[in-house]
């Protein structure tokens, strides 16, 4: 139930409203057809990750419309449709068509300046994978910008590919691991090449607070698949 003492924009849910999806550290509540509220529940702020929105969607990037913003609360557009990763559970996907729309999702946004117009460096996600795209009728969508930041664009494609080879990787996952390592191999095949960024990618993974122990202890395969399918390129 929604805590009326929570700074932010409370007032635009309906009274006891239930979170409809939920994250690794945020909630979505639904405002009404066309918004949505997603507060993050250690209360980090979202005006930086709302200003990175504003700031690719003027350059006709696939992002959710952003309404408001207060302390951690964004009130943003209500998308229809699957995840990507669900869609592809489903087999509406194949691994190809989910490894092209990463890789093309990957060269639009390389392809907007920086916010602070610094030569090299774009805008970087830091978490674009199949659960945080939506497959909307219009086309993909990327939501979650949390880890948006200004950087180089190799680190962006090797945080992807890291995440694609910890699924892939992850015994727990084990029926997905043929599709996203095929997944895996069509998305390196067709962006730019992450080595130069893969280290301080498998750094910053490393310092994830989310993630857990076994998740951890998977980063060195992670980096030798994704080594070993670079250099087929």
């Amino acid at each position: 139930m929604t805590d009326s003492s929570q700074p932010g924009l409370s007032a635009l849910l309906p009274p006891g409203a239930e979170p409809f999806a939920a994250g690794r550290d945020a909630d979505v509540y639904a405002i009404d057809d066309q918004w949505v509220l997603r507060r993050y529940r250690n209360s980090h702020p979202v005006r930086d990750e709302a200003d990175f929105m504003r700031h690719v969607a003027k350059y006709d990037y696939p992002v959710p419309n952003v309404r408001e913003v207060s302390g951690p609360d964004m009130v943003v557009e209500r998308l229809d449709g699957p995840t990507l990763g669900d869609a592809a559970i489903a087999g509406d996907l194949t691994a190809a068509e989910i490894g092209l729309i990463h890789a093309d999702l990957h060269r639009r946004l390389q392809a907007i300046p920086a916010p602070s117009g610094t030569p090299g460096l774009v805008v970087v996600h830091g978490d674009l994978h199949p659960l945080n795209v939506i497959a909307t009728p219009a086309g993909p969508v990327v939501i979650d910008w949390r880890n948006a930041e200004e950087g180089i664009p190799e680190f962006d494609v090797a945080l992807t590919a890291i995440i694609f080879a910890q699924v892939a990787l992850d015994p727990a996952f084990e029926e997905l691991t043929d599709l996203l390592r095929d997944a895996l191999g069509v998305y390196l095949a067709n962006t730019i090449d992450p080595t130069p960024g893969l280290p301080a990618a498998l750094e910053y993974r490393g310092n994830n607070p989310t993630l857990t122990a076994a998740e951890l202890a998977l980063l060195p395969a992670q980096e030798k698949l994704i080594l070993s399918l670079a250099v087929t390129r």
